[in-house]
């Protein structure tokens, strides 16, 4: 790969960039125990997590994101983690730019607090952003090229962390995705794909999309809307292989590569700019797309 250009820059150009896959799908293969969080591998086997982004670099992907989607205070507080915030998510950084090296960009991952804001929550919208602040604030001293606020449901909470990765970061992009798995193409907390898109160009984000989901063809769905809805926004498309299900013990992703290079191509053609994959996903997943996106 040629040195890397700036994100926002390298966007704009042809092919669209390949990202990583997912992070708990390779980690629990490695044996990582349920109901562990991903996050304290970074302290306990890193080594593991610096494979899992060299594994998906070597399957072409040209962006990885930090292992840090539980890594906020809340969060990393039940797993008695709360007090290494700071570390966790500076060395999670360091990790991901081990592997990635000088020619693969590196996003800091954010995720939802796994707490309701008012009205429906106690959780005030100010609060929430100080929260997301926080961990912008770690991931930014570690070196990321951009946030990459991921799995949201609630609007007003992807507003909080865009304000407080904004607050931490000013300098940084910032990439917005939404997860639409509640039915009806819409999130799990009501919010429809043009509501999203048209929140997202108030607030000129960057560059937004959709992740994580029910399956293919919804994801194709919610992508196809937010294009619809924002001709021309940089679009984001990441997702699931699949919905799980419980084969004894083991949960499984049924779609297969094939499926998610045929995937691929559906999200060319709606001009998707970032393409990258989910829950259930491997590199093999990954270099399908890479080998579509680059064919």
């Amino acid at each position: 790969m040629m040195p890397k250009s700036g994100i926002l820059e390298r966007l704009n150009q042809d092919p669209p960039m390949v990202g990583e896959g997912a992070h708990g799908t390779f980690l629990y293969a490695e044996g990582l125990p349920a109901g562990m969080l991903p996050e304290q591998w970074i302290l306990e086997k890193p080594d593991v997590i610096r494979g899992m982004h060299q594994s998906y670099i070597d399957a072409g992907a040209e962006s990885v994101i930090t292992c840090t989607f539980g890594a906020t205070r809340p969060r990393l507080a039940h797993a008695g983690l709360g007090d290494r915030l700071a570390e966790i998510n500076r060395r999670a950084v360091e990790l991901a730019r081990t592997a990635a090296g000088d020619a693969v960009y590196v996003g800091g991952d954010i995720g939802p607090l796994g707490e309701l804001l008012e009205p429906l929550g106690t959780l005030t919208f100010e609060d929430a952003s100080d929260i997301f602040a926080e961990q912008a604030a770690a991931l930014h001293t570690g070196g990321v090229d951009m946030m990459f606020i991921e799995t949201m449901t609630d609007l007003n909470e992807m507003k909080a962390a865009i304000a407080g990765a904004r607050r931490a970061a000013p300098d940084l992009p910032v990439f917005a995705l939404m997860s639409f798995d509640g039915g009806g193409g819409r999130t799990n907390m009501g919010v429809s794909p043009a509501q999203f898109a048209g929140a997202m160009l108030e607030l000129k984000v960057d560059a937004f999309g959709a992740n994580c989901g029910r399956g293919l063809p919804e994801n194709v769905a919610a992508v196809g809307a937010l294009r619809d809805a924002a001709p021309d926004a940089q679009l984001i498309a990441k997702p699931n292989a699949g919905l799980p299900r419980l084969e004894g013990d083991r949960t499984v992703f049924d779609t297969t590569p094939e499926e998610m290079a045929e995937a691929a191509r559906a999200f060319l053609k709606l001009g998707v700019r970032l393409l990258a994959s989910c829950c259930g996903s491997t590199p093999a997943h990954t270099r399908a797309i890479a080998g579509v996106v680059r064919g």
